[in-house]
C-alpha cells in the first residue's frame, strides 16, 4: 500500500510541474542563458548530443545578445573566433537537412549577421537548400531569405528573380506591413513599372492598417521609392505623417536616414524640417560619442548654417546688420555643433571623418581650424577609402578652397590609380569629374584611354558630365595655346556619337526622363539639345500622367518652345487631372507660364489645375505655394483663394519659419518670387487690396545689385543721346514705382517730340562703364511730367528672354511689359537678334532702327 501511495505522490508532482518524460534539459537551459560565454560553455559540454534544436537556439541567442548591444559594443569579432562557434557552424552544416523552413531561413539570418563570410560553404549550402524550397516557404521566412540575399549582394540575381516572381503571384496575400516592405526594399531593383505600382498599391492599403509607431514600415516603404527613383506623393505624405507622430522618439541616426532619402526623392517638407530641427537641437547634449554626434551634425549643422538675414537698412549713411533671435539661435548652434566636432575630430573613423567634411562644404564653413583637424583623421585613412569616396573628399575639400596643395596632389594621383582600374561607368565619370577640377601640368594618357573605353556604357548625364571634365581640361591644360591634342577631340567625338545613338536607340520615355533629370551644360546644349527633343516627340504617345510633371520641368529648365509637346502634355493632364497629385500642378505649368505658351489648351489647363489644388491648398510647403502662385501671376492668372491664402498673416509667418530651414539659394529665390507676386498683385489686382510691403526689401536689393552694365547698352545710350538730341534727353536704369528699373526712359509731348529732363538720372554712368546711385535717388520722387506727355521705357531685351529655339519671347518678359504699360509706360522692347542683326552693321542704321522703334511704332 506504501509503494503504492509513493508512486501515486510522484506521479502527481510531475503534472503539478509539467514536466514531461523525455524532457530536454540542453534546451532548457539553453533558454535560461543571459550571455555568449553561457551559451559557448553548453554547447562546448554537450557536443556529442547537440540535435538540430539545439544548434538553431544557440546560434539564434549568440545573435540576440549582440543585437541587444549597441554597435559601438558588439563583439562579434570575439564570437566568431570562438572555438565553439566553429562547432556550431559544422554542425549546422552537417544537420541542414534536418531543419525545418523557418529555422533554415533564421540560421542563416543569424550566421550573416554575425559576420560568416558569404562564400563560406556554410552559407553557400544554406543558401542552395532554401532555393530548393524557395516555391514553398512561408512568407515570414520569403522576406528574411530576401534580406539574407542583398546582404550577399544579390539583389540582381536569378533567385532575386524567382522571389520577385512568387511575390507578384502572393501579393494580394501579404497581410503583414512588416513581411510586405522588408521585400520591397529586397526587389527593388527588378520590378517593373506593373509591378511597381502594384506594390505602392498594397503598401498603401497595408500602412493604414498598421501601428503607427513602427516607422520602420514606413521608412522601408520610402526607401523602396527611392530605389524604384519614384517619387509617390500621396504615400510619401503618409509616411511623413508616421514619422511626425514618431519625431520624440528618433534618434539622429534614424533622422539622418529619413533626410537623406527625402533628398534623393526631391521630396521636402516643412513640418518634418522644423519637427527634426527641433529634435535633433534636444539630442545635442546627449549626442558626446563620434557616431551619433557624426549623424547629429550631419543632419543638424545644414539647418543650423543660415547667414543672417533680414538684410541692410540706411540710417544715416551707414550700413546697419539686423538678425532674429532665431537667427542667433541658429549661428550659436552652428558654432557650437562646429566645437564639439573640434573636440571630437581625434575620435573619429575614416567614414565619419567623411561625413563632417561633406557637412562642412555644404555650409560653406570657414572654422579652418576644424577643416584642418578633419584632414588629418581622413589623411590617416586615404589607404581605407573607395574611389568614389577619394572623389567626394577631393571634391568637398576642393569647394572649402583647402590651402594644401601637397594634399590635392597626392589625392590626384590616388584619383588617377583608382581610374585607370576602374571599370564601371558611372565611377569612371565621377572620377574624371573630379580629377578635372585639380591642375595639372599634363593628363594621363590613361586616363583617357580609360574614360575613351567606357563612354559606349555612359548614359547621357554621365556622357555630359565627362564632356564638361575635357572641355575644362582644353581650356586649363597647358598645351591649349599650341592647338588641342587630338584626344581629347577624339574623346568629344566618341562623346557625341553616344549621345547621339543612345537617344536613337532610347525606347522607354521614363527611363529617358530619369537620365535627362541633371544633365546641363554647353555640351547637351549644343550637340544633344535637338536631337533630345526630336526623340522626345517621337515617344509622344508615351507621355502619361505620371510622366508629365518630369516632361514639364525638362522643357522649362532647357528653355525650350515645342508646341506638339506642350499640346500633348496639356491634352493629358486635362484628361487626367485627378490623377495628377496636387503638388505637381506646379511642374505641369511651369513651361506654360514661363515659356509663354499660349493656346485653348493651355487656358483650359489653367483653369484644371487651379480646380485641381484649390482645395488642398493648405497642405503646400509655403515657399512651393508662393513658386506655384507666381507662376500663374506671369500667365496673369490670379486665382483669388490662392492670394488670400498667401497674403494672410498666419502664413506669412509659417513662410518665414520655413526660410530659416531652407538653403540659401532657395531661401533667396522665394523672397524675391514673393516680392514679384506681390507687385503683380497690387498692379495687377487692385480690387484684392493686398498691399505693397516689399519696399524696403527692394531698396536692399537696389544697393546691392549695382554694378556694370553691358558694352551694348552703353551703346544703346549714347545712340539714343543722339537720336532724342541731347544726353539730358535720356536717363539710364530708371527705377519706376513698385521697382522695375528700366533700361532707359525718356519723355514724349503729345507730338511725339523729346522732352529734356529738368534733373539728372537717378543713376549715372562713369567712364568705366560703371553705375551709381545720386545721392538723393532713393527718395524715389517721380517729377510731374507736361499733360498729354508720356514715359517711354526703353528695354534691350538678351537672349535669356527668349526661347533657346527661336525667337518666341517669354513670360517673364511679357509680365514685365505689362506692369509697365500699367504704370503708364509706352514699352520698347529691342530684341537681342534685330539689334545685332546684319542689318544693324552700320551707325546710321542703328540710329534708325532707334527712330522708327520709339516715333514710329508708339503712334496710335
Amino acid at each position: 500500500m506504501m509503494f503504492r501511495l509513493q508512486r501515486v505522490s510522484t506521479c502527481f508532482r510531475r503534472l503539478l510541474h509539467k514536466v514531461p518524460v523525455n524532457h530536454d534539459q540542453v534546451l532548457d537551459q539553453l533558454r535560461i542563458c543571459s550571455a555568449e560565454d553561457h551559451v559557448f560553455d553548453l554547447v562546448g559540454k554537450n557536443k556529442a548530443k547537440l540535435t538540430v534544436n539545439h544548434v538553431g537556439l544557440a546560434v539564434k541567442m549568440l545573435w540576440y545578445f549582440q543585437k541587444e548591444k549597441p554597435q559601438l559594443l558588439r563583439t562579434v569579432h570575439l564570437i566568431k573566433n570562438h572555438p565553439q562557434f566553429l562547432t556550431l557552424r559544422v554542425l549546422a552544416e552537417n544537420k541542414i537537412s534536418l531543419m525545418d523552413d523557418f529555422m533554415l531561413v533564421d540560421l542563416l539570418y543569424s550566421f550573416l549577421r554575425l559576420n560568416v563570410d558569404p562564400h563560406d560553404s556554410l552559407v553557400q549550402h544554406l543558401v542552395s537548400e532554401a532555393w530548393l524550397r524557395l516555391d514553398k516557404l512561408p512568407l515570414t521566412s520569403l522576406s528574411k531569405f530576401a534580406i539574407c540575399l542583398s546582404d550577399q549582394q544579390l539583389q540582381q540575381s536569378p533567385l532575386m528573380g524567382h522571389i520577385t516572381n512568387i511575390v507578384d503571384q502572393k501579393l494580394s496575400s501579404i497581410n503583414d506591413a512588416r513581411i510586405l516592405t522588408t521585400l520591397l526594399i529586397s526587389i527593388s531593383s527588378l520590378v517593373s513599372p506593373r509591378l511597381r505600382d502594384a506594390l505602392i498599391s498594397r503598401a498603401d492599403h497595408l500602412i493604414d492598417k498598421m501601428d503607427p509607431s513602427n516607422y520602420n514600415n514606413a521608412r522601408r516603404v520610402v526607401q523602396f521609392l527611392r530605389n524604384s527613383k519614384y517619387s509617390h506623393r500621396p504615400l510619401l505624405e503618409k509616411c511623413n505623417q508616421i514619422f511626425l507622430r514618431n519625431i520624440p522618439r528618433l534618434e539622429a541616426e534614424n533622422i539622418s536616414i529619413f533626410m537623406g532619402l527625402y533628398q534623393s526623392l526631391q521630396f521636402n517638407n516643412c513640418d518634418f524640417r522644423l519637427a527634426v530641427k527641433l529634435r535633433l537641437m534636444e539630442l545635442i547634449e546627449s549626442s558626446t560619442e563620434p557616431l551619433s554626434f557624426t549623424k547629429l551634425f550631419a543632419a543638424l549643422a545644414p539647418m543650423a548654417s543660415q547667414e543672417i538675414r533680414d538684410g541692410f537698412v540706411v540710417e544715416n549713411h551707414t550700413i546697419v546688420i539686423f538678425c532674429t533671435i532665431s537667427d542667433q539661435c541658429a549661428c550659436f548652434m552652428a558654432c557650437s555643433l562646429e566645437s564639439t566636432a573640434f573636440l571630437l575630430a581625434d575620435e573619429l573613423s575614416a567614414q565619419q571623418a567623411l561625413a563632417i567634411v561633406e557637412t562642412l562644404e555644404e555650409i560653406q564653413s570657414r572654422n579652418l581650424s576644424l577643416i584642418n583637424k578633419i584632414v588629418t583623421v581622413i589623411q590617416r585613412n586615404l589607404d581605407i577609402y573607395k574611389p568614389m569616396e577619394i572623389g567626394r573628399i577631393t571634391q568637398a575639400l576642393y569647394q572649402l578652397h583647402y590651402p594644401n596643395p601637397q594634399l590635392f596632389a597626392k589625392l590626384r594621383s590616388i584619383l588617377v590609380k583608382f581610374l585607370e582600374c576602374s571599370v564601371l561607368p558611372y565611377e569612371v565619370t565621377m572620377l574624371t569629374r573630379i580629377l578635372s577640377m585639380l591642375p595639372s601640368p599634363r593628363l594621363e594618357e590613361a586616363v583617357i584611354s580609360r574614360v575613351d573605353a567606357v563612354v559606349s556604357q555612359c548614359n547621357l548625364n554621365d556622357l555630359s558630365s565627362i564632356s564638361s571634365a575635357v572641355a575644362r581640361w582644353l581650356r586649363n591644360g597647358p598645351s591649349s595655346r599650341h592647338g588641342a591634342p587630338g584626344r581629347y577631340v577624339g574623346l568629344l567625338q566618341s562623346l557625341n556619337r553616344c549621345g547621339q545613338q543612345r537617344l536613337q536607340t532610347a525606347e522607354r520615355l521614363d527611363l529617358l526622363l530619369e537620365e535627362l533629370k541633371n544633365i546641363s551644360g554647353e555640351w547637351f546644349e549644343e550637340m544633344l539639345l535637338d536631337d533630345t527633343v526630336a526623340t522626345l516627340r517621337r515617344m509622344m504617345d508615351q507621355i502619361n500622367w505620371t510622366n508629365v510633371p518630369d516632361l514639364s520641368i525638362f522643357l522649362t529648365r532647357i528653355n525650350y518652345h515645342c508646341p506638339p509637346l506642350m499640346e500633348r502634355i496639356a491634352d493629358v493632364a486635362i484628361q487626367d487631372i485627378d490623377k495628377i497629385h496636387h503638388s505637381a500642378t506646379y511642374a505641369t505649368l511651369l513651361p506654360f507660364s514661363i515659356l509663354n505658351y499660349d493656346s485653348e489648351k493651355a487656358e483650359k489647363l489653367y483653369d484644371v489645375c487651379v480646380q485641381r489644388f484649390t482645395p488642398h491648398i493648405r497642405s503646400f510647403d509655403p515657399h512651393i505655394l508662393v513658386l506655384l502662385a507666381y507662376n500663374l501671376s506671369v500667365a496673369a492668372c490670379f486665382p483669388e483663394e490662392l492670394l488670400k491664402e498667401i497674403f494672410s498673416i498666419d502664413f506669412l509667418g509659417k513662410l518665414d519659419t520655413q526660410l530659416e530651414m531652407l538653403p540659401d539659394a532657395l531661401n533667396m529665390r522665394t523672397r524675391l518670387r514673393l516680392m514679384e507676386l506681390n507687385r503683380a498683385v497690387c498692379l495687377e489686382c487692385p480690387e484684392f487690396q493686398v498691399p505693397w510691403f516689399h519696399e524696403r526689401y527692394c531698396q536692399q536689393m537696389q544697393r546691392k545689385g549695382n554694378g556694370a552694365i553691358n558694352p551694348v547698352q552703353k551703346q544703346i545710350h549714347k545712340m539714343l543721346g543722339e537720336v532724342l538730341g541731347g544726353i539730358n534727353f535720356v536717363r539710364v536704369a530708371e527705377v519706376t514705382p513698385y521697382f522695375y528699373t528700366v533700361d532707359f526712359e525718356c519723355l514724349l509731348d503729345k507730338r511725339l517730340q523729346p522732352l529734356p529732363y529738368s534733373q539728372p538720372s537717378a543713376l549715372q554712368i562713369s567712364d568705366g562703364g560703371k553705375i551709381h546711385w545720386d545721392s538723393n535717388s532713393l527718395d524715389d520722387i517721380r517729377n510731374e511730367i507736361p499733360p498729354g506727355a508720356q514715359r517711354v521705357a526703353i528695354n534691350f531685351i538678351d537672349s535669356k528672354s527668349f526661347c533657346k529655339n527661336s525667337q518666341h519671347i517669354k513670360g517673364e518678359a511679357l509680365m514685365r511689359k505689362r506692369h509697365l504699360e500699367i504704370l503708364g509706360y509706352c514699352v520698347v522692347q529691342i530684341p537681342h537678334f534685330e539689334w545685332n542683326s546684319m542689318e544693324l552693321s552700320t551707325l546710321d542704321a542703328w540710329k534708325e532702327y532707334l527712330k522708327k522703334k520709339i516715333f514710329t511704332e508708339l503712334l496710335p
